[in-house]
């Protein structure tokens, strides 16, 4: 049986940081990445993000959303941006920022590509909770030039996530040239690593949108009955403890929500989506009339079962009681 409209879906209220845009990879649908020479390449400051997270904690945000570019240390212009930072490494520079936003009082969650065991084992203290989208196992033209987008090695950080505990958002990209088979074939890897470990919180099921000036800027948009067909999927491969999400600057939720859809991931008050820059944010206030009969319930970037395990740091331990209520979701003023 398809699932009912349930009584409520969730999200979280963010700040997203694209910390830096440089990265290894090449993907064919990619608008974020860019060339140390090009105009908009960046490596943020500290006096660049310090003022977004304080803001954020000002406008209610519980989560400060750090991206970057894979691996970025490959590109020695970027090594010679670090160093003049004052870092060694980018690992050195984000653990720097994520102890600065809990002191401000905002929960880290980074997103930074594949990733050692050390260097996950290093962060997870000081992140409620940690991401990377696995986008397919299947081997695809769009990442024919991206060494970090082959399956196994980003299987391998999902599955080294879980040994650590550390709650983990993943999902798969939809629309970039991958087959019904693969998207079940990628939905089973991910359901097969949360019952082992049982540290998935989220899969988003993200429908891939064109970018001008991109090698597929020309490739059409999943249909709306591929991506109604794929949550389909996700809601009944994946165990139900596990949210499926989607976008709702990407695609229009209302619909999907009775397809299996429970959570709507980070929304900003503050800042662009920064994958997406030409996707504007829905307006909460909006989006909950929309949604109506279903309500809209903000969560922390850590899920509600991972706050009640205790799946967190002492470091986190203050913040999170202050911002979560007792049943693990975010607390009401």
């Amino acid at each position: 049986m398809p699932p009912k409209n349930p009584d409520f879906v969730t999200y979280s209220k963010n700040v997203f940081i694209p910390v830096t845009n440089i990265c290894r990879n090449r993907c064919g649908y990619c608008g974020f990445r860019r060339e140390p020479g090009q105009p908009d390449a960046r490596l943020m400051k500290p006096e660049e993000i310090l003022p977004i997270l304080e803001n954020g904690v000002k406008a209610g945000c519980t989560e400060a959303l750090f991206t970057f570019g894979e691996l970025p240390e490959e590109v020695p212009e970027y090594r010679r941006w670090l160093k003049e930072l004052g870092y060694s490494s980018t690992l050195e520079y984000l653990l720097f920022l994520c102890e600065a936003a809990i002191d401000i009082g905002i929960l880290p969650h980074t997103n930074a590509g594949i990733m050692t065991r050390s260097e996950l084992k290093a962060l997870k203290p000081l992140n409620a909770s940690m991401g990377l989208m696995l986008e397919s196992t299947a081997a695809l033209d769009a990442h024919k030039d991206c060494p970090g987008k082959l399956p196994e090695l980003r299987l391998e950080t999902i599955r080294e996530a879980g040994k650590l505990r550390i709650p983990y958002t993943t999902g798969i990209l939809v629309g970039i040239g991958e087959r019904r088979e693969d998207r079940i074939e990628s939905l089973e890897a991910i359901a097969g690593l949360h019952r082992e470990y049982g540290h998935i919180q989220e899969v988003i099921i993200q429908n891939f949108t064109p970018k001008s000036g991109t090698h597929m800027e020309n490739f059409p948009e999943p249909a709306v009955e591929e991506m109604v067909d794929t949550i389909c999927l996700a809601r009944q491969i994946l165990p139900p403890d596990v949210a499926v999400q989607v976008a709702p600057n990407l695609i229009d939720p209302k619909a999907l929500i009775a397809k299996g859809v429970s959570d709507l991931g980070g929304i900003s008050p503050l800042t662009i989506d920064w994958i997406n820059p030409e996707a504007e944010w829905p307006d909460v206030k909006d989006l909950k009339m929309k949604l109506e009969p279903v309500q809209l319930r903000e969560r922390l970037p850590i899920y509600p079962q991972y706050v009640k395990r205790g799946w967190y740091s002492d470091r986190l331990s203050g913040l999170i009681a202050q911002l979560s209520d007792s049943e693990g979701y975010r607390k009401q003023p």
